[in-house]
């Protein structure tokens, strides 16, 4: 009796041995995510009913036993100052979504993204958008998704007025005027977003649409530059003539866009993903889109984002190679096309892998036309590490100049910081 029992322990033992460290029962990996609130339908994809009656966080443990999600939707108001807490309070997540890395990676907080991904799916991004976050060779994060923006009008209220959409921003002057003097203040013509949210896109709009831009040609910080100087002072002359919104400094793009939906703004600059939010909200408006006007004589110039996916350092953990294993576990499943395709268009973004190309334009032929412009898009400076610096200072500087401050001054004094 005793060697039947004997036998049958050994039998046990080695079974157990036979589970993977990493996710054996007694060994469960818990990795704590945070994914920026990117719109009304973000919260119940990851955490509520979004997938076929279930959510991303209950699909992944159900496929991957041993690893939980402690994942977190933080709206982006707040993800910076959340980060940051958690980071000086030595509580950084193992893995965030935001649009900044080179503040992170540069203060040696971030591991490079050799360390946990997987050699295939690495392959699958897109090239341009695998460079954006490089740093003297190193790779520290991969992109989570893409979005183009463009100038998005009510064709009704175009119509009605009797105005085309404007091209450069004399013609945008133009519209602005009639659109004022035919609805009489109760629609506002234009949209201008200068708030702490995305007061760095505005920036964008107007300076790369000016031959300006926040470097210069050999890479080098040039936000003060004659010509950004103008394209701000361009915008901020559209919110003296009463032509925007009333309070840019405060209302954001989400605002713009929920007056967009409700027939009470004609025209703004926002992401490809504008009729899926505008739908979401009700809104049963006759949407077209051109690209972002540009000054008289300049060249227009798209303007693109990319946000990323990044994995903190953990020195505490007790088995890195899990630990790392984890991670690459969480990137193969949100990337996997049946998910990430899912993802992607339920919020009207742009892919960042080629695996999900195809998918995407069979469930919606309008993908196309904006995945032909991903090769040309201009981008932000992010990988350098100064950006997060550069950006607040942009917003603080159009804020400042809302108020009366003048713009070069502000712009000198923020480059002098800059490369200082």
């Amino acid at each position: 009796m005793k060697k039947k029992l004997f036998a049958l322990f050994l039998i046990v033992a080695l079974m157990l041995c036979m589970v993977p460290a990493a996710f054996a029962a007694d060994d469960e990996i818990t990795l704590d995510v945070i994914i920026c609130q990117y719109g009304p339908n973000t919260n119940d994809w990851f955490l509520g009913t979004g997938m076929d009656g279930s959510n991303f966080v209950d699909k992944f443990e159900a496929a991957n036993p041993g690893i939980k999600l402690n994942l977190d939707v933080v709206s982006w108001n707040d993800v910076y100052t959340e980060v940051d807490t958690r980071v000086a309070n030595d509580n950084a997540p193992d893995i965030l979504n935001i649009d900044v890395f080179a503040n992170y990676a540069t203060e040696g907080l971030l591991m490079p993204v050799k360390d946990y991904c997987p050699d295939d799916l690495f392959e699958d991004f897109f090239p341009n958008f695998i460079e954006q976050s490089n740093i003297d060779g190193t790779i520290w994060a991969v992109p989570d998704l893409a979005s183009m923006r463009a100038l998005w009008y009510n064709a009704d209220i175009l119509e009605e007025v009797g105005v085309e959409p404007p091209t450069t921003w004399s013609e945008l002057e133009d519209a602005c005027q009639a659109i004022l003097d035919y609805y009489d203040g109760e629609i506002y013509p234009w949209g201008i977003d200068m708030t702490t949210d995305e007061g760095q896109a505005a920036f964008a709009y107007y300076t790369f649409n000016n031959g300006g831009g926040f470097i210069d040609e050999n890479g080098d910080w040039a936000v003060n530059s004659e010509e950004n100087a103008e394209a701000i002072d361009f915008a901020l002359g559209l919110v003296e003539d009463g032509f925007t919104n009333p309070n840019p400094a405060t209302q954001t793009r989400y605002d713009l866009q929920d007056m967009l939906a409700a027939g009470k703004l004609a025209m703004m600059i926002g992401p490809n993903n504008m009729p899926t939010y505008v739908s979401d909200k009700g809104g049963e408006i006759n949407l077209g889109y051109v690209s972002i006007p540009c000054a008289d004589g300049k060249t227009a110039s798209g303007v693109g984002v990319m946000d990323r996916v990044m994995a903190f350092k953990d020195d505490s953990a007790p088995d890195q190679e899990a630990r790392n294993a984890a991670i690459a576990a969480f990137l193969k499943f949100f990337y996997d096309p049946e998910n990430y395709v899912g993802w992607v268009s339920m919020e009207g973004f742009l892919p960042a892998v080629n695996s999900s190309v195809a998918a995407l334009i069979e469930s919606d032929a309008s993908f196309e036309g904006w995945l032909n412009m991903l090769d040309t898009f201009h981008t932000y400076p992010s990988s350098k590490a100064e950006w997060d610096q550069c950006k607040q200072g942009v917003i603080a500087a159009e804020q400042n100049a809302l108020t009366g401050a003048d713009i070069q001054a502000e712009l000198d004094a923020l480059q002098a910081e800059l490369v200082g």
